[in-house]
């Protein structure tokens, strides 16, 4: 064992012992104020919802905890119990092309990945989002998506697998890591462009918006607010899921705004321009842009890291691989590599719930600070999300403001006539 190893097992560890102890601090604090709705909700959320709520969260969680275990064994099998180098030996004997042999290689490992983890995805869908009235999704439609995402990866995975396993194999000896980099953001960048009008239909209907109060209402606020998209759209959510939700995709003119048709049936047209105008603070404050640049900076690291360790022989039997190969090297940094990262979680959830506040603030300023918050304690209400989060799971995993926090802020906005306008300006 050497000391890519021992490093390896102590922060896979020190990571599972973190998780499964907020889980169940997490699982325990809903569990204590389940008995009662909070004041500042009990106009909107009956003591039924949410006590619904609460048992939501604390079931997901269950099986949450299941699959840390589950995770950790399947980590460990894979790497110090030789699983991807059994995978890979297989390869060895095909007969194939080195550079075809490592693809297959990297593409089937990744696919036997996701098919261990099946059996969590359809314990999910068809017995919790089920039991708890949430889930749409028939066993064909299940299929049928898993087959088309299986086929996008094969699409996709392919062609951008081959790419980057010939820039490692022809540029091994120079600063081949910063090749990668380049062709790989100018792919994301691709991918975020083609994704709204090619890759999402595949799996979604998208259809114009047809309420024209609703149409104008948004078209007012784009113009007031100075955002251009193309085009105002409806998912079928409701096809797959009761949970409601509503975003923007894509990049430069190519940009659409999606609304589930389940957010809209349960929202009034001012409530779901508040959310909507939330989800353009995010655009208008920078941080898509601020995400992209830290995403690319990071991915700039981890590839440098990787061009380290690639020269590294005990990188290769630390983590259980024989073969000291550029596709034995990705596959290891893909999926061993980010448990030396953990720590980086919380920090990330931290700079989020910021930008939430900011662009909750911008919403207020532009649509009114007591719509969004009707529209929040509606979208609490009905996606089952608990209100008595523990606070130090909350710090730790949660990307948005607990309700309470989040409400609070809001209703100091209220008080501030320049940061919350009734009306339109």
């Amino acid at each position: 064992m050497n000391w890519i190893t021992t490093l390896f097992l102590i922060a896979l560890f020190s990571s599972l012992i973190i998780e499964v102890w907020l889980n169940i601090k997490h699982q325990r604090h809903i569990g204590k104020h389940r008995i009662k709705v909070p004041e500042e909700f009990s106009e909107v959320v009956t003591l039924d919802a949410h006590q619904k709520a609460a048992d939501y969260s604390r079931t997901k969680l269950q099986l949450g905890r299941l699959g840390l275990f589950y995770d950790t064994a399947i980590i460990l099998f894979m790497t110090l119990g030789g699983g991807f180098q059994d995978i890979y030996t297989l390869w060895l004997n095909s007969g194939l092309e080195p550079i075809w042999r490592d693809v297959l290689f990297l593409m089937s490992t990744l696919w036997v990945l996701s098919l261990l983890h099946l059996p969590f995805s359809i314990i999910s869908t068809f017995k919790i989002e089920a039991e708890f009235g949430f889930n749409k999704t028939t066993p064909a439609k299940f299929i049928s998506d898993l087959i088309k995402q299986w086929a996008l990866m094969v699409a996709l995975g392919v062609p951008l697998i081959w790419v980057v396993l010939s820039i490692m194999n022809n540029y091994i000896d120079q600063v081949w890591w910063l090749y990668t980099w380049v062709f790989w953001m100018g792919f994301q960048f691709l991918l975020m462009w083609a994704y709204p009008k090619w890759i999402a239909p595949i799996f979604n209907k998208f259809s114009p918006l047809e309420d024209e109060e609703m149409n104008q209402r948004i078209t007012q606020l784009l113009e007031r607010t100075g955002f251009e998209s193309n085009g105002i759209f409806v998912m079928d959510g409701s096809s797959r899921s009761g949970h409601g939700n509503a975003y923007f995709t894509g990049m430069g003119k190519n940009k659409r705004i999606v609304f589930f048709d389940t957010l809209l049936e349960k929202l009034s047209p001012e409530e779901v321009e508040a959310v909507l105008a939330h989800e353009l603070g995010h655009f208008k404050h920078g941080h898509i842009r601020q995400r992209l640049i830290e995403s690319s900076i990071m991915t700039l690291a981890g590839l440098a890291l990787l061009g380290w360790l690639i020269q590294l022989p005990e990188f290769y039997t630390g983590l259980g691989m024989i073969s000291e190969t550029p596709a034995a090297a990705l596959l290891l940094f893909m999926t061993a590599v980010p448990a030396l990262f953990f720590f980086m979680g919380p920090l990330s959830a931290l700079k989020s719930r910021k930008h939430e506040f900011e662009a909750d603030a911008f919403a207020a300023q532009h649509v009114g600070a007591e719509h969004l918050i009707s529209a929040l304690l509606k979208m609490y209400r009905d996606n089952a999300s608990t209100l008595t989060p523990d606070p130090s799971y909350s710090a730790y995993h949660d990307s948005h403001p607990p309700a309470k926090i989040r409400i609070d802020h809001l209703k100091t906005l209220l008080k501030t006539p320049d940061l919350s306008l009734g009306e339109h300006k």
